[in-house]
């Protein structure tokens, strides 16, 4: 495993903020300065394939990544985009109903909350 590797993956395993490859970029450069945004791209993929970390596309023009490779539920917050995990169990039951509409054989499925965090219900105080 390379530094620039190691170093992403500890950035992305201290945070619970589901953060961008461009904050990741942001605070690989505090340690290795010459770090490009490409070479946190590709070791993002690479980590990625590797099962070391989850990436989370919501249909918008960039990805979150999450530290945390295990299957886990996230909500996402409509006004400021947040994404935060949610602590509850994964419901394996559901790949089971799933099967039953003859649709394959399922392995996994993803699951995301949609609504107002915490703290824009609170008028972002």
């Amino acid at each position: 495993m390379t530094k620039q590797k190691r170093l992403i993956l500890e950035i992305l395993r201290s945070t619970k903020s589901h953060p961008t490859a461009d904050w990741i970029y942001d605070q690989a450069r505090k340690v290795l300065p010459s770090i490009s945004l490409g070479t946190v791209y590709r070791n993002l993929a690479v980590l990625k394939e590797e099962g070391e970390i989850m990436e989370l596309n919501y249909g918008s023009t960039y990805s979150r990544y999450d530290g945390n490779p295990q299957n886990h539920y996230h909500f996402v917050c409509l006004k400021c985009g947040r994404v935060e995990d949610v602590d509850m169990p994964v419901c394996s039951e559901l790949d089971k109903q799933a099967e039953k509409t003859r649709i394959g054989e399922v392995y996994y499925h993803r699951l995301e909350f949609y609504g107002l965090c915490l703290h824009c219900q609170s008028g972002g105080i």
